[in-house]
This record gives structure tokens, sequence and C-alpha cells, in this order.
């Protein structure tokens, strides 16, 4: 599993530094009760029913992104069975689940590679970026540089309450924070949700190269 490379800064004021995931993966994996957890929050309406991933990830780029409410926890995301795209995961990837009350993004970029075709998507550029409303992302591989305002760094993950709806499980490493701005944002999805999503200057096609 890659670690997670997110250059930070305090909530007192910006200075280079790194947070990596990687320690918080043991902690996840070793409660043995995270889809347990992830079912019970779901039947209590905290979390949004979650899909089955088809195991193809997209890349994700965007200048800027500024976000208002923001959280980000482990989580398990499932194929459907006998999905030819399982490899050696099992069906199952470990993900950084990040989640945004409100977020607009500059120069939205998506691409996927479909296996000799790349259906690329941009969005957001002339002045009108792309906006979303309980933006929730699942990544294994986040990097830009990032701005946190009013940080909490180790909070439990069932006692998130920056993005109305959605929690972690119990035990499961998190943070939180009031604000985030990250620039040149990169980041490896499996899947992506938002009760509401608005792309000005919308562009769909086949590219030979992505994002």
């Amino acid at each position: 599993m890659s670690s997670v490379d997110i250059p930070t800064a305090s909530a007192s004021g910006p200075e280079e530094g790194a947070v990596r995931w990687r320690r918080f993966f043991p902690a996840l994996l070793g409660t043995g009760v995270l889809s347990a957890a992830m079912v019970l929050l779901t039947a209590q309406g905290v979390l949004a029913a979650q899909f089955s991933i088809s195991g193809l990830p997209f890349t994700v780029t965007a200048d800027r992104l500024d976000g208002t409410g923001f959280e980000q926890f482990a989580a398990l995301d499932h194929m459907v069975e006998g999905s030819p795209n399982e490899g050696d995961t099992g069906g199952q990837v470990v993900v950084i689940v990040s989640a945004i009350d409100r977020a607009e993004l500059t120069n939205l970029c998506q691409s996927v590679d479909m296996g000799g075709m790349v259906l690329k998507i941009t969005a957001g550029n002339a002045g009108k970026p792309v906006k979303a409303r309980t933006l929730v992302v699942d990544s294994d591989s986040i990097t830009g540089d990032a701005d946190f305002s009013k940080i909490d760094i180790g909070q439990d993950a069932s006692t998130l309450d920056k993005v109305p709806g959605v929690k972690g499980g119990i035990g499961i490493f998190a943070q939180q924070a009031d604000t985030v701005v990250i620039e040149k944002l990169r980041q490896n999805n499996w899947a992506t949700t938002a009760s509401a999503f608005t792309l000005p200057n919308l562009r769909m096609s086949f590219a030979s190269e992505g994002c």
C-alpha cells in the first residue's frame, strides 16, 4: 500500500511538512469491525449507501481546491464478487476517504484508462470553478500543497462533525478541519460521490493521454 504525502500547514500558520497515512492502516485493519461498523452507520443514515467499485482507478487533477468543512479517514472499498479487475487485491481496496461539505475546484481534469482508450473529462475553467456539495472521494494516493485551518489530527473517525452525514468507523484514525486549500492537487481515486455537482464548461471525450 502506498503512503500518502500531503504538504500541510498548521492551524497557526503555513509550514512545510507531510502527513503519512501508513501508520493508521494497522489501526484500520486491526479492528476487525470496520465492515460491520460501516453497515451499521449506513443503516443509521450516517453514511450514504456504499456502492461496489468497478476496480478501475481514475486520476483527478485540479489547479486548486477550496473546501469548507473537511474530514479524512480510512475505509475499505469493495468490488463485486468475481470482478475481472480484482487482480491481487481480493476485491478490496484500502482507501483514504476525503469528505468536504462545500468544495470548489479550478481546472478540474478526470481521466480513466479503459484499456487502449482514455476517457477524459475537463471542467471548471474560464473563471467558473466546479462546485460540489457533500463531496466524498475515496483515494489511495493524494499529492498537492495543502493548507488547513483549525485542524484536529488523531480524532476518532466516528466523532467527525465537519461534513453532515459523513463519519467513519469507531477506533479509526481521522482528521478534520474547518477549511482546506490544496494547490496542484492530484489524486488516484476509486470512487466519488456528491449530493450536488456543478461542472461549468464540461467537456468529455476520448483522448490519447490522461490528466
